[in-house]
């Protein structure tokens, strides 16, 4: 069961060159990691920034042996060692799910640290995929120190928790 009517918008605002922003949904300001180059209109694979646009949220990924099923209007799937996410702009399945041991360069989802353990995908560079423009642009949980991400954005467990239940496909998320 979800809480409330779903998010039309979140937004992400950033300073040029910045690794942190503020999200802004459901009348809250949170502080947010993004990529370690900061936002750029000309994202590229390993550039390191965050993409400006509009993005939706498609799917979450979750740690099923560290959480609970979380509350979501987003389909949910349940990762496990093998999940992986192909980064090689050369390969068939770049931007897309793989499963592990993969030949191609890939981000292991399954991670020690607890980042990935809740991962809204967005639809960033998926439909057309091209190659070369990043992949794997995540909405995921941030480390204590709000560290910079490698394009990401990422929020803190509190307010993920707040987000998720209100997420839908429909939901755009701005970066800016």
């Amino acid at each position: 069961m979800t809480a409330g009517a779903p998010l039309a918008e979140v937004a992400v605002v950033a300073r040029p060159r910045a690794a942190r922003g503020i999200l802004f949904a459901l009348g809250l300001a949170v502080r947010c990691a993004l990529g370690r180059s900061g936002v750029s209109a000309w994202k590229r694979e390993g550039d390191g920034a965050t993409p400006i646009g509009a993005f939706h949220p498609i799917a979450l990924l979750y740690r099923a042996d560290r959480l609970p099923r979380p509350r979501t209007r987003l389909p949910v799937t349940a990762i496990d060692p093998g999940a992986g996410w192909c980064d090689d702009p050369d390969d068939r399945a770049y931007n897309r799910p793989v499963r592990l041991p993969y030949p191609a360069s890939h981000e292991h989802l399954w991670r020690k640290d607890s980042l990935y353990d809740l991962v809204v995908v967005l639809d960033y560079n998926l439909a057309p995929t091209i190659p070369g423009r990043g992949s794997a642009i995540f909405l995921h949980l941030a480390g204590a120190d709000l560290a910079p991400t490698a394009g990401c954005i990422a929020v803190s467990p509190i307010a993920m928790r707040r987000l998720l239940p209100r997420l839908a496909p429909s939901t755009v998320i701005t970066v800016r």
